[in-house]
């Protein structure tokens, strides 16, 4: 029998947003900056063979194409990112990975130290 195990991988990108359905005196409202890190947890039994849930590199080759399409760009460009709140970058980036890793559990984005979501998907 085995247990299932969740590991996790980091990765961070720079980008530019802004909010725009909030009122007009919302310091949001304004463009500005943040530096996002994104925790990908996955879950599963040990693969047999590797005693691994899953390769880091395969954690990675997943997640990297999608953190290229947001790393040092305006959000609010991007279709799908009009109103780039820390919720709805999640659901982007969750929709865009989960293909490709079948055993994603969950993502956590913060978007300051102290400030983030945690998304488990639909």
């Amino acid at each position: 029998m085995s247990a299932k195990i969740e590991i996790f991988k980091q990765f961070t990108f720079d980008s530019a947003h802004f909010l725009p359905n909030v009122p007009e005196d919302h310091k949001c409202r304004r463009i500005h900056g943040h530096t996002y890190i994104l925790e990908v947890y996955i879950e599963g039994p040990l693969k047999e063979q590797f005693e691994w849930v899953e390769d880091f590199a395969v954690v990675k080759a997943a997640v990297n194409p999608v953190i290229k399409e947001l790393d040092h760009y305006l959000l609010n460009d991007i279709p799908g990112l009009e109103n780039p709140t820390c919720e709805r970058i999640a659901i982007y980036i969750w929709n865009r990975i989960k293909p490709n890793l079948p055993g994603l559990k969950k993502i956590r984005l913060n978007e300051t130290p102290t400030s983030g979501v945690v998304y488990r998907g639909e």
